[in-house]
């Protein structure tokens, strides 16, 4: 199923789309950097990565991608899973869920709303699936910024946690 709006199209993602995916997570650790914010994904670009490439093939294979164009351009990516990475200090729900595992665009079209209208498909989709639970973690430091994104999408705070030094907070969102 596609989803429109502001232009944005919305449609499955696959193996074809691990590039694109790939340039837009290195693009976004550059954005970040320039912006003063080395610890939320580090200074590495994401494709020079020990496992970085490896990690967004398995996304486009094994999870369930889903690509934002803009004239049949792809400017942002999501990734649903079932539950949280097994590598992160995540509980589980104790419930169906659907599990945001990755939200990219594209920076050079930032403000467009490309992230909310992927995290709309993806409330759509959970409820299509017959799930009540979205789920996604995201970096609590740089002043909840990351955060209060979600917050704006109709994620609630739930728990918090460290990955190592890294921040980290669980947010949740009714869709049943």
């Amino acid at each position: 199923m596609n989803d429109t709006t502001r232009d944005i199209r919305i449609r499955p993602g696959g193996p074809d789309d691990a590039v694109d995916m790939l340039g837009m997570l290195d693009s976004a650790v550059a954005w970040m950097n320039s912006r003063g914010n080395t610890e939320q994904w580090g200074t590495t670009p994401y494709s020079q990565r020990p496992g970085g490439p490896a990690r967004v093939e398995r996304y486009t294979t094994e999870n369930v991608p889903y690509v934002a164009e803009l004239d049949g351009v792809p400017v942002g990516a999501l990734v649903l899973d079932s539950g949280p990475s097994p590598q992160m200090p995540i509980a589980p729900a104790g419930e169906p869920e659907r599990y945001v595992r990755l939200l990219v665009s594209d920076r050079r079209h930032a403000g467009l709303g490309i992230g909310a209208a992927l995290l709309a498909h993806a409330a759509g989709e959970t409820r299509r699936a017959g799930v009540e639970l979205l789920r996604v973690d995201c970096w609590a430091g740089g002043g909840g910024a990351l955060v209060a994104f979600y917050e704006r999408n109709g994620f609630t705070p739930t728990a918090r946690f460290l990955d190592g030094d890294w921040p980290g907070q669980v947010l949740a969102r009714r869709v049943g």
